[in-house]
């Protein structure tokens, strides 16, 4: 994989950047009060500050997930499923499962614990199907989003699963609100700049990550397995097993993002409620390059985008589609670059 040095990702994002003024302009709305409403969504409160990092840290989790299943030569691309079988999975355990007369802090974190598991079952499958049967995992990730999807769905529709109990033709579909003891606790105590555990959640897997890719005897066969499957098994690496792991450990941080969104966020589960999180923290892990930093880095500056878009939309009238539109000219960019530098070296 070609290393992009950081002055030419930096380049990138500004291009993406500049193309994104050009389009407001296109749209015929005001650039200074587009770029105004976007630094105030962004980085004007401290309240949005706080948003911001708290989506960061689920583009992350994500992403990190990415990096670990790219290292063994699997790309994954379900981080959506698995973020909803993960909040689905936490706020189950966090209504009906018990948590809630637990001492603090397992209150919180076993309906975290919970998503973690049901992300890497989810993952898992995938992964079985590709050492079994032979199917690629980008389409098996990706179909499985959709079930889970649906899951997610019918789970908040229907009274005998996760569905509120009906007082009148106007509840709504989706589920009780999780006890606030099985909620993520703030770091300020403060709801005006709510910034919840889950960063130091993520800080730490994301030192765990770097450690097990970069220090660990099973991150040293993950690349075995994900440079040459054949020579790794002829050394004595369990290469099924090892894929397997790897999708599995990827569905578990994205499970693990998805009660992060519950417990830290929306306290309730309702249909639709990872916003497309998973599709973003997949295109934080491609950016990343197989580097912990770079998902870091790719995290924030998503993060900090998507909040930034919708009050563009709010308050300038600016689609927030053209967020998206400036997350996939980054893509296209730093892609671009990639592949100049691999034909000059060659």
């Amino acid at each position: 994989m070609t290393q992009i040095p950081g002055a030419i990702q930096i380049l990138s994002v500004l291009a993406a950047f500049f193309v994104g003024l050009l389009l407001i302009l296109a749209t015929g709305a005001s650039l200074s009060q587009s770029v105004t409403a976007f630094v105030q969504g962004a980085f004007g409160t401290g309240y949005s500050i706080s948003v911001s990092i708290n989506r960061a840290v689920i583009f992350a989790l994500v992403g990190l997930g990415f990096i670990i299943a790219a290292r063994a030569g699997l790309t994954n691309v379900g981080g959506e499923g698995q973020i909803a079988i993960g909040g689905m999975a936490a706020t189950a355990v966090a209504l009906y499962g018990g948590a809630e007369g637990l001492l603090w802090p397992f209150s919180f974190l076993y309906p975290m614990v919970a998503a973690c598991i049901a992300g890497a079952v989810w993952a898992g499958i995938a992964g079985f199907l590709k050492v079994r049967a032979g199917t690629n995992e980008v389409i098996s990730t990706l179909l499985l989003s959709f079930i889970a999807i649906w899951l997610v769905y019918w789970s908040v529709q229907s009274p005998v699963l996760l569905r509120q109990p009906m007082t009148s033709a106007a509840t709504l579909p989706e589920s009780l609100s999780i006890p606030v003891t099985t909620q993520i606790p703030l770091l300020t105590g403060s709801y005006a700049s709510p910034v919840t555990a889950g960063a130091i959640v993520a800080l730490i897997l994301a030192i765990f990550t770097w450690v097990l890719l970069g220090r660990s005897i099973f991150g040293f066969r993950l690349r075995m397995v994900g440079e040459n499957p054949t020579a790794a098994l002829r050394a004595g690496v369990s290469v099924d097993r090892d894929m397997v792991l790897a999708l599995a450990i990827a569905g578990a941080f994205g499970g693990l993002a998805g009660a992060m969104m519950i417990q830290g966020e929306q306290y309730a589960l309702k249909a639709g409620f990872s916003s497309n999180y998973g599709f973003d923290g997949l295109v934080v892990g491609l950016l990343a390059r197989g580097r912990v930093s770079g998902v870091i880095l790719g995290a924030l500056l998503f993060g900090f985008l998507r909040s930034g878009g919708i009050m563009m939309e709010m308050a300038a009238s600016v689609p927030t589609a053209l967020v998206q539109i400036v997350q996939g000219l980054i893509v296209i960019f730093v892609a671009g670059a990639a592949y100049w530098l691999e034909g000059k070296r060659r």
